[in-house]
């Protein structure tokens, strides 16, 4: 078995693939019609948006993420060799910080932001050649 995609729960799903491609340089890969569904391109794996009204659709209880409230426990990452290049591009398309970049003890550097849906997003450089 191997990881497909991930989906992120959003309002607005058309929106939020044009954040992304704005924010994070991940262009639309696909929106159906209905605006329910997007995928954006992130290199192996598929980045995919689904509108809140598909939890219920699929009979899943769930709580909209909001920017004004903690950030849920997961996050998403996306490597880079210029964290700082990439995080100030992100800034300036609606994403807001939570941590600037910032090198960690074991040589990496990492930051994090939040999307416009309040999702976590961590930009880091990579840590092995798996992740070039």
């Amino acid at each position: 078995m191997k990881l497909g995609y991930t989906i992120l729960y959003v309002g607005d799903v058309a929106k939020a693939l044009t954040h992304y491609q704005e924010a994070f340089g991940c262009p639309t890969l696909f929106l159906h019609e209905s605006g329910l569904y997007g995928e954006a391109e992130t290199g192996d794996t598929i980045l995919s948006f689904a509108a809140f009204e598909m939890a219920g659709f699929n009979k899943i209880d769930m709580r909209p993420s909001d920017p004004a409230d903690l950030v849920s426990p997961m996050n998403i990452t996306f490597v880079t060799d210029d964290v700082a290049a990439s995080y100030e591009t992100a800034i300036a398309h609606g994403a807001t910080s939570v941590m600037e970049p910032t090198e960690k003890p074991w040589g990496q550097v990492s930051a994090y932001l939040r999307d416009i849906d309040g999702h976590l997003v961590e930009i880091a450089t990579p840590l092995h050649d798996r992740h070039r």
